[in-house]
């Protein structure tokens, strides 16, 4: 496993944040607009077409950013990679978001650029649990699955794991557009994220200050929404800070009926919103002593 190449990754990320150049998830994004717009059809194998390209190409870019560093001195060798893969993890990025909506002026804008529901109606308390679900989703989506990938198979990995992360994010919706060119996509994400969103979880329990309540919320309620994966890091947050999340929410237009989660022991206010961001250290703390003991035992 590559626990030192994780280690100087991960520690990138929190150091530094995303690097003064444009990202590699926008270069796959720029791919599959243009695919999408060149070779649209209303069916499943058109969609796989896209998804089987992008991730072929990914791999072969990483696994040539590989052989490279092989070149280097072991060192600077290493540090490339550590680079590289660093650009896959988005600790610092999600908590910035997520932190930001608190102070931004338009909530529900700075809101709309991170969840694809409908945000103009919400709320504040629609805000600030939007907010938190998106928080406690994307622990698996950016930082743990990603790191998880990394860990086992390399910058291929964690590489190949973002085009999929990708390709989830800009054509696997259920509308009628989307429902036969983004399935494959789709189906490969659920299964990308299937060990990760569930590592999230525990580890949301691990650090919880309510551990009985949120392992108690995270069995009860993890499976509960129609994703196979999203529940499990959602339902651990909401029995982590004692409130409830999930029900109904508005989705191009449409109003979508989803299950509550966790239990409503006090209600979602910027308070609670802020104690979950407060994790963040505690997080760091776990994910990097366990590389570290990784690395120093390998």
């Amino acid at each position: 496993m590559y626990f030192e190449l994780a280690l100087l990754a991960y520690s990138l990320d929190l150091l530094i944040g995303e690097l003064p150049c444009k990202h590699p998830v926008m270069f796959m994004g720029d791919v599959i607009s243009a695919f999408e717009q060149r070779f649209y059809r209303d069916r499943v194998t058109t969609g796989l077409a896209l998804v089987l390209g992008l991730i072929s190409c990914v791999y072969l870019a990483s696994v040539a950013i590989v052989a490279v560093s092989q070149w280097l001195p072991n060192w600077l060798g290493l540090v490339l990679l550590s680079v590289c893969a660093s650009t896959g993890l988005a600790m610092n990025m999600l908590h910035g978001s997520v932190a930001h909506i608190i102070t931004a002026e338009q909530p529900k804008l700075a809101l709309s650029y991170l969840v694809s529901r409908d945000t103009e109606a919400m709320t504040e308390t629609d805000i600030i649990k939007a907010a938190l679900e998106t928080w406690a989703e994307n622990l698996s989506d950016g930082v743990i699955a990603p790191l998880f990938y990394l860990l086992l198979f390399g910058l291929p990995g964690i590489a190949v794991y973002k085009a999929i992360n990708t390709l989830d994010s800009m054509v696997a919706y259920k509308t009628p557009h989307y429902i036969n060119f983004g399935k494959a996509a789709a189906l490969l994400d659920d299964a990308a994220n299937y060990l990760p969103a569930r590592l999230t979880a525990l580890l949301i329990v691990l650090i919880a200050a309510d551990k009985e309540l949120a392992w108690q919320c995270l069995i009860r309620d993890g499976n509960n929404l129609e994703s196979p994966n999203a529940g499990y890091p959602i339902a651990a947050m909401a029995g982590a800070l004692g409130v409830a999340l999930g029900g109904d929410a508005s989705y191009h237009g449409q109003l979508k009926h989803k299950p509550s989660l966790g239990l409503a022991k006090r209600p979602l206010t910027v308070g609670v919103l802020t104690e979950a961001l407060a994790m963040k250290p505690r997080i760091n703390g776990v994910v990097l002593g366990l590389l570290f003991l990784g690395s120093w035992l390998a």
